[in-house]
């Protein structure tokens, strides 16, 4: 049976330092709350960068207004070397390791990564609170938040979940969720991004970004109670109404930049999985409201979704900031074609700077109140 009350469930998908985009559309729901409204997502999963975002959320959810304040100041004060190594010795010494090691095969094995981000372990650290959540989750604020990670001898997608009450594990095709209590290191495995960050072991295995694997990005969030999903998303291209046709769009005719071709693969893995599933579960709350009441069907219970993205290409807005990176990284970029136009999808996933991040946070915060009508409806909120 369904609960008289619907449990709403938030979903951050991964990204990088899309991310940011994230903590704007949470900001603008901060703001259509009422004064000392409670946190109104009982469940919360993020992904990758997400998964930041959602244990921060989490862990604050005594207070969620206070806890979006944190979160807002967290990522408008983000600097690359912050997350990882943006130095010239520290870039030079990656990239001649990564050679070595990885592609040569000189000395000793180590996990493959192009980028140090030793740095963000000691963020995390210093940052998050996980005894937050279990404060929540006692005083009924949170009923569960999920990580998920990607394992790389396994195959699995894993969703790790921290939650209240009798929440059964599950196990699907190439996707499990397994109960634990949450740490940076189930954090820094999620975010991964493979190739450019190294892999974190969890018990037994080397665990990567959990976007790599994740067929059904919106199911950990069903599977731990929630009836409707708000999901925020970081494609970077906004949704057109109709696909323009081949013959409608303009080619330069020029070869691929690595940079660029990374950017879609970046794209695949962090952007194609969530919006096939978004319209999978549309088709499937389709389908179930047209199946007659004594059908076998009727046991497809639909899932309300709303979805916010951005309303802007977020390539374009990093390619205007790409001389915010500092100059070791910027030069260990232009080679791939990163700080190029054409290649500055790489650039979004990577370019924490202030200025970047909080454009991004604005343009969340302007999408999130743009649909503030159906934001209030799809919380139960009354107007204000």
């Amino acid at each position: 049976m369904r609960p008289t009350e619907p449990v709403t469930g938030l979903i951050l998908s991964g990204g990088g330092a899309r991310a940011a985009y994230q903590v704007g559309v949470l900001a603008a729901i901060a703001e259509l709350l009422p004064p000392g409204a409670a946190n109104p997502f009982p469940v919360i999963v993020g992904t990758s960068a997400g998964a930041i975002n959602a244990v921060s959320l989490a862990s604050g959810a005594m207070d969620f207004t206070a806890a979006i304040a944190r979160l807002t100041a967290f990522w408008q004060g983000f600097r690359s070397h912050l997350v990882l190594r943006s130095d010239w010795p520290g870039v030079i010494h990656q990239a001649s390791r990564f050679l070595s090691r990885s592609l040569l095969g000189l000395g000793s094995p180590v996990p493959v990564a192009l980028l140090d981000s030793s740095p963000l372990r000691e963020l995390l650290q210093d940052k998050l609170h996980f005894e937050g959540i279990n404060e929540a989750i006692r005083h009924k604020h949170l009923h569960a938040v999920a990580v998920t990670a990607f394992g790389y001898e396994s195959g699995q997608a894993v969703t790790f979940y921290q939650g209240g009450g009798t929440i059964d594990a599950w196990l699907r095709h190439r996707r499990i969720g397994l109960p634990t209590q949450l740490t940076v290191e189930h954090l820094l495995a999620s975010s991964a991004i493979p190739l450019l960050f190294a892999p974190v072991k969890l018990d037994q295995e080397y665990f990567g970004d959990g976007a790599v694997r994740q067929s059904a990005p919106i199911s950990p969030a069903l599977h731990l109670g929630a009836t409707r999903v708000l999901v925020v998303g970081v494609s970077g291209n906004p949704r057109s109404p109709e696909p323009s046709a081949p013959q409608e769009r303009s080619y330069t005719g020029q070869q691929p930049t690595l940079a660029q071709i990374g950017g879609h693969m970046l794209n695949s893995t962090f952007i194609d999985s969530l919006e096939s599933d978004i319209e999978l579960l549309e088709r499937l709350n389709q389908f179930s409201h047209l199946q007659p009441a004594n059908s076998a069907a009727r046991g497809l219970s639909p899932v309300d979704v709303l979805v916010i993205a951005p309303s802007q290409p977020i390539d374009e807005i990093a390619a205007r900031h790409r001389q915010e990176l500092p100059a070791a990284l910027r030069l260990f970029l232009r080679g791939p074609g990163a700080t190029k136009t054409s290649g500055a999808g790489v650039l979004s996933y990577l370019l924490f700077e202030a200025g970047y991040c909080s454009e991004l946070i604005e343009l969340g915060r302007r999408d999130a109140l743009a649909k503030r009508e159906e934001l209030q409806r799809f919380l139960g909120l009354t107007p204000n």
